[in-house]
């Protein structure tokens, strides 16, 4: 599985970017997390609000910052 949390920086995108790490280490899920910063390639994704979370190029969630049962659900689906 393939994660990208996409973001710029700002503190709620570095909270979900270690959110969904600690939640991947912890679960042992096997995933490829990846952080997008660049503003050119989030928008490639179809994402105009961040943070955003996508799963195998799928938008979980964009333009807020999800709770941790959020995350852990969707990434056991």
């Amino acid at each position: 599985m393939i994660l990208e949390i996409l973001g710029t920086g700002c503190a709620k995108c570095k909270q979900l970017h270690e959110s969904v790490q600690k939640i991947v280490t912890e679960s042992g899920i096997p995933a490829d997390v990846r952080k997008i910063e660049d503003v050119g390639e989030i928008l490639n994704r179809g994402v105009f609000s961040t943070p955003a979370l996508l799963k195998d190029g799928k938008v979980l969630v964009a333009g807020r910052l999800p709770s941790p049962n959020e995350i852990a659900g969707w990434l056991a689906k």
